[in-house]
């Protein structure tokens, strides 16, 4: 009784949505729905060198043949995705995703249409537990911290069950740490958009807060340059070196913005520095190894020491035939520089989180295995052996998007354990405050 309880209450904040929104979408006949699940079993067939690396085969299998006989009415885009990304859990890999295309152009177009999200940023702990984080969009609020226990009537876990259930990643504290950032943009793709939302807090109160006209934190950013990279020189001759992307397409303008990073520190005599990938999901290596890497590397290197690899179409040749799953090993090596002026020799620190991924966890095995630095923050949430290459399609019909990964990388040492990373320092990082971290790190030198 409580499970259809929560399925009407589900079914009703759905409807909740701008109905102009709903009626600009045309439906899609079972037969596109179906003909968008086959494209997703044979595209990643087709792409990926390794589904079994991350996912159970059997229960993936299990998922298509079920999803299948659920494609038997017509349904809009958003519905498509609701049952589709109900495979992303089991996919289990970060960069093996069913995702609705162009997020932040989708939610300003809600926006302008009268639409309005949830009116918080939220946080969730290790049990599932969901708290307010910020105002939407990340402006403070004296909310911070508490604990949301039920919305609209509705138990809170339930709600984030449901929403885990469609999100991706290596493991459930990955999905969790998306499910955080992401969480407006999911409740609305998933629950809808009431005008407002009647929230209990487990202190007692209750709340009836309207829903908020504005983005999402994650994707109201103007991606500036200033955004993604800072650097600050800290007390007691330590540094903080703030990388969020490795994506930046410039890189020229990221290796100068380095550059000046280390001659102040050599100007200041620094001792200590941060590396704060915490925010970093990834993009490509080369950017931290003529970036970061050239300054602190005390001895040869290799950013990884097997790859299997899928030739996929544009990639294959009369050696490589399309299709061919390949193995090899990584026999470059880069070479130290430490005649540089700006070699760095102090003791360096990298500060992981939840949100650490892809090329950022190939940088963390680096500094493990070649003892460049101290990997330090939360455990376990990603796989040190890391998949890449992410080919991105669109679904025929719904026009959602799917990742899919053409390479495997495991890490420079060979090692296969541990298989989360695992940090050398373990420390919890404090959701409300991201310098909680660095002041705890500095403390270890002290």
């Amino acid at each position: 009784m409580k499970h259809l309880k929560y399925l009407s209450a589900c079914l009703i904040l759905a409807c909740c949505a701008p109905v102009a929104l709903a009626q600009a979408m045309p439906l899609l006949t079972p037969e596109q729905l179906r003909a968008d699940l086959r494209f997703i079993q044979e595209t990643i067939a087709a792409t990926h060198p390794e589904p079994g690396f991350s996912a159970d085969p059997a229960a993936v299998d299990h998922a298509y043949a079920a999803i299948g006989e659920q494609l038997q009415a017509p349904m809009s885009s958003d519905q498509a995705w609701r049952v589709l990304a109900t495979l992303n859990p089991l996919y289990a890999d970060g960069h093996l995703a069913i995702t609705p295309a162009a997020p932040q152009a989708q939610s300003q177009a809600f926006l302008d249409g009268g639409g309005r999200f949830f009116p918080y940023e939220v946080t969730l702990d290790g049990d599932g537990g969901l708290y307010i984080r910020a105002l939407l969009g990340g402006a403070p609020t004296p909310l911070q911290g508490a604990r949301i226990t039920r919305i609209n009537g509705v138990p809170a876990s339930a709600i984030v069950a449901d929403l885990l259930a469609r999100c991706h990643g290596d493991t459930a504290a990955f999905r969790a740490s998306l499910l955080s950032l992401r969480w407006p943009f999911l409740y609305w793709k998933v629950l809808g958009a009431p005008a407002s939302h009647v929230l209990q807090l487990d202190d007692g109160r209750e709340l009836t807060v309207p829903g908020a006209a504005a983005l999402p934190a994650y994707l109201a950013g103007d991606g500036s340059f200033a955004q993604q990279f800072r650097f600050e020189l800290l007390p007691g001759k330590a540094a903080l070196l703030t990388l969020d992307t490795f994506a930046w397409p410039d890189k020229a303008q990221f290796t100068a913005f380095t550059a000046e990073a280390f001659r102040q520190m050599r100007a200041a005599d620094v001792r200590t520095l941060l590396i704060d990938v915490r925010a970093n999901g990834g993009g490509n290596d080369d950017m931290w190894i003529d970036g970061v890497l050239r300054y602190i590397a005390d001895k040869p290197y290799r950013w990884a020491s097997t790859y299997r690899k899928k030739v996929i179409r544009g990639r294959d040749s009369a050696r490589e035939k399309l299709g061919d799953v390949i193995d090899g090993e990584i026999t470059s090596w880069q070479q130290p520089r430490l005649d540089d002026p700006l070699h760095f020799s102090g003791t360096t620190y990298l500060l992981v989180g939840g949100r650490t991924y892809s090329s950022s966890i190939l940088l963390s095995n680096v500094m493990q295995d070649f003892g460049f630095g101290k990997v330090v923050g939360a455990a376990g949430q990603a796989r040190t052996r890391q998949s890449g290459g992410t080919q991105n399609f669109v679904l025929p019909n719904s026009g959602l998007v799917l990742g899919v990964p053409r390479l495997l990388f495991q890490r420079p040492s060979g090692a296969a354990t541990p298989v989360l990373l695992q940090p050398d320092i373990v420390l919890p990082d404090n959701p409300y405050d991201a310098r909680v971290l660095v002041d705890a790190v500095l403390k270890l030198d002290n």
